[in-house]
């Protein structure tokens, strides 16, 4: 978007060339077919936030337990209380589990980075908001719009390019309803009624941004709401998607509910087999497939 400067040195009104969010990908492709461009203040700026981000997941100092903008995604009843009342019943991380948010960590970093050397404005990253008492960290706010960025298989790009809203499996819409509503009175964000998605496919390279309204109404009910839940002294009902797996009469878990660390909290007869394409949880058993089981001690049994 051209803007009038005056130029003191010459004495006379210029136009100059602002990058924009529009322009974000096109950009940051442009700059990788560049060579040059990284120079030290970019390798300090990217190891810096690469640092931090690996130092907060690996810190050995116990996070205290909390609602935040992060998790204001639709969730389980359920599987939220037990992750305030009793975290320590949280299945562990798989190490795969973990290598793969470090790498989304090493994407964001990278993604931030370019966007910088391709003469964008990227600012207030990582800073603290809050909405109605509850706390989170937006990952930057780039040309004046909150964005938040997102690695994705190819699968999860592709969903991006058509209406998201309607397949937004892990609620990165309300998280990101959130960070717009904590940063409506901050003077870095110009943008105030939107807010993007800056999806990075992690196998192949691509990269859209997801523009989104922001839903104000619908962010401050799912906090209220959650805070309900995770007031109340008796356990809720559990609410994870299931679905039926093939034509055997076994029940699975669905992706989201799958993904849950309070999902043996849910299904306390949950078992677990390992087929090819990864593990698939079922709720129930009709007939046992033929491939091996991993039970409750993390041995592989085969039937």
């Amino acid at each position: 978007m051209p803007i009038l400067v005056y130029s003191f040195q010459n004495r006379r009104v210029v136009y100059v060339s602002l990058k924009t969010i529009d322009t974000l990908v096109p950009d940051v492709y442009a700059l990788l077919q560049t060579k040059g461009w990284y120079d030290d203040s970019f390798a300090t700026y990217f190891t810096d936030t690469i640092n931090i981000r690996f130092k907060d997941q690996w810190r050995d100092v116990p996070v205290a337990s909390s609602l935040r903008l992060s998790r204001m995604g639709d969730t389980c009843p359920r599987a939220l209380w037990y992750s305030l009342h009793h975290p320590e019943r949280a299945e562990p991380l798989p190490a795969w589990a973990n290598f793969k948010y470090l790498y989304g960590h090493l994407i964001e970093a990278l993604a931030l980075t370019l966007a910088k050397a391709a003469g964008h404005r990227v600012e207030g990253e990582q800073d603290e908001l809050v909405v109605d008492g509850i706390k989170g960290h937006r990952d930057a706010v780039i040309d004046g719009c909150v964005v938040d960025v997102k690695s994705a298989t190819s699968f999860g790009v592709a969903k991006s390019r058509k209406n998201f809203e309607e397949s937004d499996s892990f609620g990165y819409l309300d998280q990101l309803d959130g960070y717009i509503l904590g940063s409506a009175n901050d003077p870095l964000v110009t943008v105030k009624d939107k807010g993007y998605l800056w999806f990075i496919d992690k196998t192949l390279g691509h990269m859209h941004v997801y523009e989104h309204t922001a839903r104000p109404d619908r962010i401050l009910r799912r906090i209220n709401s959650y805070k309900r839940i995770v007031e109340s002294s008796t356990v809720p009902t559990c609410e994870c998607g299931t679905r039926p797996r093939g034509s055997s009469g076994n029940i699975e878990l669905d992706v989201r509910a799958s993904y849950s660390s309070f999902k043996h909290q849910c299904f306390p007869s949950l078992r677990t087999f390992l087929y090819s394409d990864g593990p698939v949880y079922l709720s129930r058993v009709s007939k046992i497939p033929d491939v091996p089981e991993i039970d409750r001690q993390g041995r592989i049994v085969y039937h």
